[in-house]
């Protein structure tokens, strides 16, 4: 946002460097980025001066030139050769002087040198009006008054205005200072707080405005008091459209704003002044002079300024006569109801928006304005009588015309002003130190906090409505604290500090864990959009019942919040596929949301996707796939990283639409996580080919299980381990986890693991039945094992198999 230094000094006329009061700014939270320099006319017309020609003769070597001795006050006079036809002894003129770089209206700017032109010498350059860049006419010279003072500067016989531009990044939530008078109030505190003399602070006086009692040309209805809390508006007629005064035009270029007309310069001069944006319509295109607020239509179309037809949403606020549209309230204008050269009378409306629908309606449409910037951060509701008032009157002094009928104020439930009670033993805890209560006292009143008591320890206050972001005590303290300075604060010489204690497991530690251990394999993380699609939902078995719908979505793509990790990964999935980059590694840890029981639920979840080959093709020519193990193994990993034992959980086939074929682990009823293929149906909704392989994991669960496994530390054994193996035919339904989970109950003291190293299952097993080859390691800690010992427990292991798994033991 830029802020004019001129400007902002007619509204506190204070004597302070353009420096001092950036550093005023940015030390009370108006951070100024940048301080440049404006010129109303490029380049200032510096160099250039008022001079008298004293005499003037015929170049003896060019017919169309003439040699003048120019005086140009206190120096010798300039020698110069000019070629324009009006030239005259004992004109006043304007001249540039050698150095000088002058901005002429057509071609680029260029530089005044000392030079020979036809053999004779010259020492500046007689300018014309376009030379300069003050008009277009360049039929000859600029003939001055005769009352014009010798050596007076151009700038000043011009009323060049030289001025200082403050680039101040304000943050959304100060909306009290989208305005020089808001600037001006804040650096009014400043100067209090530092010391310095503080004149007083007041806007330009209205009390000349006068409506009439007649009926006003022009009535309004509001249909939606929630959207547009306020509404003002009057008429004026008999106006004349033309271009604004140098002064007003100048205030705009300052702060970056293009002149338009006297009518919308006016409009934009006041937003920029008290941050009231207004709007004016031509009255005699407002169809039967009536405007009405109200929601858009669902199919209605509205062309704007820009000349772009828009589609517009029923969320969306108009502004529309008795028979169209005329404007998007607060955000944009219409093309056929606007200013024109043409325009005789004027109504100008003056509004309150509600900030959500302003926000949201400039963000469907890509629009972004001035208006729309003041706007969805909240304007004062009480600031729109003055803007109303200060813009008629402009209106009449620069462009003519005269208030017709009443002025207009549609506010039926007026914004209460806040009224926020708290002690000054919280402002001192808060801030770190105690500050003097008056000068508290007088800090609130330069920020416009009206103390209504202060008795004791407690101050009770009333905060008015543009101060949008001060609604608790906290607030207060920051507002003290800024205004007061926090250079102010002094740093204790110690600094305590506490290490919050987390009872249990560190979420975020395992978290980070498990983040390092996938990414040092290969694993890229993701974080994508937390929106999703709605009519994907059935696909994973979610009824659209138990889906978040967004009330108000940016299109049917993401309409909804995401239920399931899965759509969202597969968009990157696919997003990666169509740039040539099919073998991916991808996680991603986010929350998804559903309703279940009337109630919103939001889960915490780890999600990796595998697709494509295991590894980039080498010399070693492998190009083998990723599948279902390769995924299980990096599931394995993660069990055992948050120290899962994976014995403890049920496992079972995937019920889960979602897949082909998978595993899911249970503890309890709870499903902890399932992984497989994706099922192909799902994956033709984004066009990709190649199996996907995806692990579901409900990580709220698996921490609130995790740690279950304790840590032991042993002397690694002196003796040998022992290796022994058993092929059995068992039941298709029984998985190696059933064996490994009966070997562990049937021995637990020297069995230290067990491994699968084949499978078979075909025509020469009878039907629902598959051969496991298994091995085992056996381990004594204290000595070494004999045979008798190895049999024993093998011949337990075996009557363990046939008894709880039905196995058949193949015996050699």
């Amino acid at each position: 946002m830029k802020i004019s230094y001129n400007w902002l000094k007619n509204y506190l006329p204070a004597e302070l460097s353009p420096e001092k009061i950036a550093e005023l700014l940015t030390n009370c939270g108006l951070e100024v980025e940048s301080v440049e320099q404006f010129e109303s006319h490029k380049g200032g017309l510096a160099g250039i001066v008022v001079g008298e020609v004293i005499s003037c003769e015929r170049h003896p070597n060019a017919d169309k030139l003439s040699l003048t001795s120019v005086s140009i006050g206190g120096t010798a006079p300039l020698r110069i050769v000019c070629g324009a036809p009006n030239v005259a002894a004992g004109q006043k003129v304007i001249v540039a002087t050698p150095g000088t770089k002058l901005y002429p209206v057509d071609g680029e700017p260029f530089e005044i040198r000392k030079s020979k032109i036809r053999g004779e010498s010259s020492e500046g350059m007689i300018c014309a009006e376009d030379e300069i860049g003050l008009g277009s006419s360049h039929d000859g010279i600029m003939v001055l008054p005769q009352d014009t003072r010798v050596g007076m500067t151009a700038a000043e016989y011009f009323g060049v205005e030289h001025d200082v531009v403050f680039e101040i990044g304000l943050t959304p939530n100060r909306a009290d200072a989208a305005s020089h008078y808001g600037v001006a109030r804040d650096l009014r505190a400043a100067m209090f707080a530092e010391s310095l003399a503080v004149p007083e602070l007041s806007l330009p006086s209205v009390d000349g405005f006068k409506a009439t009692e007649n009926s006003p040309p022009v009535i309004v209805s509001v249909l939606d008091f929630d959207a547009c809390p306020r509404y003002s508006g009057l008429t004026i007629e008999g106006i004349s459209v033309k271009d604004s005064p140098a002064w007003l035009q100048n205030r705009l270029r300052s702060v970056g704003l293009n002149p338009i007309n006297n009518i919308v310069d006016i409009t934009n001069f006041v937003m920029l002044e008290c941050g009231q944006p207004l709007h004016a319509f031509d009255a005699d295109k407002i169809e039967g002079g009536k405007v009405i607020v109200r929601m858009a239509d669902p199919s209605e179309k509205f062309t704007t300024l820009d000349e772009v037809e828009r589609s517009m949403f029923p969320e969306d606020l108009m502004i529309c006569s008795e028979t169209r549209p005329m404007c998007i309230a607060g955000v944009f204008g219409g093309l056929n109801s606007g200013i024109s050269i043409n325009t005789k009378n004027v109504f100008l409306e003056s509004a309150c928006f509600n900030p959500d629908f302003i926000r949201k309606t400039g963000k469907r449409h890509g629009l972004k304005t001035d208006a729309s910037f003041r706007f969805e951060r909240g304007t004062d509701p009480e600031m729109t009588i003055y803007a109303l008032r200060r813009a008629a009157l402009l209106i009449t002094e620069i462009a003519g015309g005269k208030i017709t009928g009443q002025e207009l104020d549609l506010y039926p439930e007026p914004v209460e002003h806040k009224e926020i009670s708290l002690s000054f033993n919280y402002l001192d805890s808060f801030i770190g130190e105690s500050i003097e209560r008056s000068r508290i006292v007088e800090i609130l009143k330069h920020l416009e906090i009206k103390v209504l008591s202060f008795e004791g320890d407690r101050v009770s206050l009333k905060v008015p409505p543009f101060k949008v972001d001060v609604i608790r005590p906290v607030d207060i303290a920051e507002e003290i604290l800024r205004i007061h300075g926090y250079n102010r604060i002094a740093i204790p010489q110690k600094l305590s500090s506490s290490l919050p204690s987390v009872k249990g497991l560190d979420r975020d530690k395992l978290q980070n864990k498990v983040s390092d251990y996938l990414s040092s394999n290969g694993f890229l993380e993701m974080l994508n959009n937390s929106l999703g699609k709605s009519q994907l939902a059935e696909l994973s078995g979610i009824s659209q019942d138990a889906v978040i719908k967004i009330m108000n979505p940016l299109s049917q793509d993401l309409d909804s919040l995401r239920w399931d990790m899965l759509f969202s990964g597969l968009s990157s999935v696919e997003y990666n596929r169509n740039r040539k980059n099919p073998d991916l590694r991808l996680y991603e840890f986010g929350k998804v949301y559903s309703i279940s029981e009337g109630k919103r639920q939001e889960n915490y979840r780890l999600a990796v996707f595998l697709s494509g080959r295991k590894a980039d093709v080498t010399w070693t020519g492998d190009k083998s796939a990723v599948n279902f193990f390769f995924l299980k193994s990096f599931i394995e990993n993660i069990l055992s990283l948050v120290k899962v034992d994976i014995h403890s959980l049920k496992q079972e086939d995937v019920s889960d639409s979602r897949f082909s074929y998978g595993l899911q682990l249970k503890s309890g009823d709870e499903v902890v996580l399932s992984y497989g293929l994706v099922r192909k149906q799902i994956l033709r909704n984004f066009d990709i080919t190649n199996e996907v392989f995806f692990a579901d994991i409900n990580w709220d669960q698996l921490i609130r299980i995790s740690g279950k496994i304790p840590v032991r530390v042993s002397e690694l054994s002196k003796f040998p381990s022992v290796r022994r193996d058993l092929s059995m035919l068992i039941n298709s339904n029984v998985s190696f986890s059933d064996i490994t989970s009966v070997a562990g109950k049937t021995e637990r003291k020297i069995l230290k693991d067990v491994n699968l190293f084949d499978v078979y299952q075909g025509d020469k097993l009878e039907k629902n039945k598959k051969s496991y080859a298994v091995s085992f390691i056996l381990q004594n800690d204290q000595q070494t094992l004999t045979d008798k010992e190895i049999d024993k427990v093998m011949e337990k292991l075996m009557t363990a198999f046939e008894k709880e798994l039905g196995a058949q033991i193949r015996k050699s």
